[in-house]
């Protein structure tokens, strides 16, 4: 693979970064009030909350606040929490361990269940075990997670089984079983919403590959069948995978609020919305940012996979 090609994408992932960085900053400085009003109350005096605008810097042109910012960031420095009156870089590295640790989890457990699901239906094709896994996909499509973890809560943390706590986290150095007891619920409902789409695109990937004129090919010199559709027709077919696990990836840090809610998980979705409940502006900006962050790395090594997977990628 073309390093060239990489570099260009590695470019363009920081260029998109600096942009995102610029809109989160601006969105946020567009709301009514400022931290300061936010960590002195609406009942704070003219004189208080202008010493303090100075003392954070509120008072200077929003380009420099901006420019100030961003060098922060670069240093590692994305401010001091408003509420919680923590260093946003310590709140976020701890809720983002988390959240990498539940989406690693999800998206292990829907790779090794959905691909060969994908592989099998598009073996069977047009047979009932294909339109078996068909109208399975289409249910798991078609139901929510904010449905699908009720429905876990009430059938394995509810009597009369309660094989599972509903909510709460431990942390792993504390109990390894209790944290593998608190996960098991969310990851499966992730897992569950999960497969029905990956599943859906190894299908679609792996019926475009068997129809190639060279895995027919591959089938006239009489190569074993499990030969053909493993080693040749599964290594092109997944590169259409492994670019949506990237994009699930950061769907997964960003975006899965409501299971982190709904199963009381401390991730970086849920500290979000603790961040736009309680206007805590600097970790608004510090927790969006490192989820834009996440979703560029994402994709960055779903080129890179790409690559590997299929040479002629990003030799211009």
């Amino acid at each position: 693979m073309n390093p060239a090609f990489l570099l260009r994408r590695l470019l363009h992932g920081l260029i998109s970064l600096v942009i995102l960085s610029l809109i989160i900053f601006v969105c946020t400085h567009l709301l009514p009030g400022d931290a300061a009003t936010a960590i002195l109350g609406d009942n704070a005096t003219p004189a208080a909350l202008a010493a303090l605008r100075a003392r954070l810097g509120l008072d200077r042109p929003l380009p420099l606040q901006y420019v100030m910012w961003l060098v922060g960031v670069l240093r590692g420095d994305f401010g001091v929490s408003t509420t919680l009156n923590q260093p946003v870089g310590e709140l976020i590295g701890l809720h983002f361990a988390n959240s990498v640790t539940l989406a690693a989890i999800t998206l292990t457990s829907a790779a090794l269940i959905a691909v060969p699901l994908g592989v099998i239906a598009a073996v069977r094709r047009g047979r009932s075990l294909d339109a078996t896994i068909l109208a399975g996909s289409y249910i798991g499509i078609s139901i929510p997670d904010f449905v699908i973890g009720p429905i876990l809560i009430m059938l394995f943390a509810a009597p009369p089984l309660q094989l599972l706590p509903s909510s709460g986290y431990v942390a792993i150095q504390d109990s390894s079983l209790g944290w593998l007891a608190h996960i098991v619920l969310p990851a499966a409902t992730l897992t569950m919403v999960l497969i029905a789409h990956l599943m859906r695109q190894t299908r679609s990937g792996m019926l475009d590959v068997l129809a190639s004129d060279y895995i027919r090919t591959a089938r006239l010199k009489g190569l074993p069948e499990r030969m053909v559709l493993w080693r040749h027709a599964l290594r092109n077919a997944l590169t259409t995978s492994i670019t949506v696990l990237a994009l699930d990836f950061g769907y997964l840090m960003g975006s899965i609020v409501i299971v982190e809610e709904i199963f009381a998980y401390p991730g970086l979705g849920r500290l979000i919305v603790y961040a736009v409940a309680n206007r805590d502006l600097p970790l608004v900006q510090g927790a969006t940012l490192v989820i834009g962050a996440v979703y560029v790395g994402a994709n960055l090594l779903a080129d890179w996979a790409h690559g590997l997977l299929n040479p002629r990628v990003g030799r211009a």
